[in-house]
């Protein structure tokens, strides 16, 4: 008499999906992981990846996206938003998963399937929420560059390694970080720099 199937969970098949396709996608761009290369990596069938994300291409999609998770430095408001991103690149202990993230957001870039939902997920994820928050003008090109500070940030810490010299100057290091991203949202006002508020400020 043959055993009864062993029934599935669910939530954690989704989830060893997902960390399985992080590791992949963080490591390869799009166009090199197979749908099997993740099964096998998660220890599932391929079949059930169609099964609850319906393609790669849906499952890339919904990695970026996280709407489990948004991003906490967003979450939290306006108020001291420049201090928590400057905390956050200054600190040694950033958040692995988001650093996932952007090396996907990377490797992918230049592929013609994922770049274009590397693009989407940026604005739906970063510039559109970061534009909510600011007040005047030209609030989602002043979000991207804020992002663009951030990743090239992050990005120069991953390639270059620590940055040099900031141990001995922690407070000052992280304030001309904080200074960078507030100019990066400041109001635009041609022909002049925008002011710089005291450490306590926005």
């Amino acid at each position: 008499m043959a055993k009864p199937a062993r029934p599935r969970n669910a939530e954690a098949t989704r989830a060893a999906i997902l960390t399985a396709a992080r590791d992949c996608f963080s490591h390869e761009s799009y166009d090199e992981v197979g749908i099997r290369d993740i099964a096998q990596k998660a220890g599932v069938d391929a079949a059930l990846i169609c099964r609850y994300f319906g393609s790669k291409e849906d499952l890339f999609a919904q990695l970026l996206e996280r709407p489990d998770k948004p991003l906490e430095i967003i979450k939290q408001g306006r108020e001291g938003l420049c201090a928590r991103v400057s905390e956050m690149v200054a600190s040694k202990s950033g958040d692995p998963e988001a650093i996932d993230d952007l090396l996907m957001m990377l490797r992918s870039a230049s592929s013609k399937t994922a770049a274009g939902i590397v693009r989407e997920a940026m604005v739906r994820r970063f510039d559109e929420p970061v534009a909510r928050l600011l007040e005047g003008e030209h609030c989602e090109l002043r979000a991207r560059l804020m992002g663009s500070v951030i990743i090239g940030l992050i990005v120069s810490e991953l390639i270059r390694g620590p940055w040099k010299g900031s141990a001995a100057i922690p407070e000052a290091f992280q304030q001309r970080i904080q200074d960078l991203v507030r100019l990066s949202i400041s109001e635009f006002q041609p022909g002049t720099i925008p002011e710089q508020p005291g450490p306590t400020g926005a």
